[in-house]
């Protein structure tokens, strides 16, 4: 055999047994290690914040147009109604009119009923027919307008529950990366399931005003379990607990990250500059939370774990994209 057969059948047997097991009696596949799992979760976390902010937001935009839509046609229906009624009076007043007007008139004058009495309650009943006739001009201009909205309304609504069913659609990855992180915190032993009905922890930080009731309401959730989706009170994701934190304090916050991130524009503060009671963002917006003071923030994490309170280490300061100030 040449030398060149020998390497040729050499690399050969060295691919094949890079793509075919070896299998031995009574060995078992080497389980991957802590640090990888832990690895693989950090993955998984991300990615499953990503897709969980983006059904939140379509879920939410769904909701606020279906909300103006049902509010626009119920304005209408009541416009519409109080239309029918100014015709209603319209056409009886033009049924008397034809009736008993001019010809009653004439009678009287003709028995000696009083001119300016006959002339009087005619002109009562014709000013009475051209109010209501301006009063239906000027509602259906109003309505006409109010169409118009209920029928954009109606269009956005259709486009939001599109959008909202195209991402409804990843619901199912989402499950699937819920199983997987599950999965994995238990092979570590860290799954968490919490307790819905945790009472927290009592926050003794530096934050005064409606910042300290922000954050009183925030670690009082401690130890409840994070679930996407949740906005209260047994349980919440990321956003769900930062807007139900600043509600408690007096303050309207959207509902996920992405459009909290946009509320607060023109609010945003440097990270080296953040006060308590302000709110943190992770790069990609998948995840939040609120600085407690101290170094730390509160947040609810992940799928199998619980709403705690973290140190701002050189992994979090790491993952933070910005800060706002509600």
């Amino acid at each position: 055999m040449t030398v060149s057969a020998r390497l040729a059948r050499a690399a050969a047997a060295a691919a094949l047994a890079m793509t075919v097991p070896v299998v031995v009696p009574g060995a078992a596949w080497a389980d991957p290690s802590p640090a990888q799992v832990r690895a693989r979760l950090v993955k998984l976390n991300e990615r499953a914040d990503q897709l969980v902010e983006r059904y939140n937001q379509a879920t939410e935009a769904y909701r606020e147009a279906r909300k103006k839509y049902r509010a626009l046609q119920s304005e209408l229906a009541a416009k519409d109604e109080q239309v029918a009624e100014l015709r209603e009076e319209l056409a009886a007043i033009a049924v008397h009119n034809y009736q008993f007007g001019p010809s009653l008139g004439w009678q009287r004058l003709a028995v000696g009923g009083r001119p300016e009495t006959m002339l009087g309650g005619m002109a009562s009943l014709d000013q009475m027919a051209r109010d209501r006739a301006a009063k239906i001009q000027a509602y259906e201009g109003a309505t006409a307008g109010l169409r118009e909205r209920r029928d954009r309304a109606r269009a956005a609504t259709e486009e939001a529950e599109r959008a909202r069913d195209d991402v409804r659609g990843k619901q199912e990855e989402v499950d699937d990366l819920v199983d997987q992180q599950t999965k994995l915190l238990r092979r570590l032993g860290d799954y968490q399931s919490g307790n819905p009905r945790s009472t927290g922890l009592k926050y003794t930080g530096p934050a005064s005003g409606n910042a300290r009731e922000a954050l009183q309401f925030a670690f009082a959730q401690v130890g409840k379990p994070y679930r996407y989706g949740g906005t209260g009170p047994g349980s919440f994701d990321c956003s769900g607990l930062t807007q139900a934190a600043w509600r408690a304090a007096g303050v309207s916050l959207p509902r996920t990250t992405y459009t909290q991130w946009a509320w607060g524009a023109d609010r945003r503060v440097p990270l080296d500059q953040v006060q308590p009671g302000d709110l943190l963002f992770s790069k990609g917006l998948g995840h939040m939370g609120m600085y407690a003071g101290g170094g730390k923030m509160v947040h609810a994490p992940q799928t199998g774990d619980v709403i705690k309170v973290v140190d701002l280490d050189d992994y979090w300061r790491g993952r933070l994209v910005g800060a706002v100030r509600p």
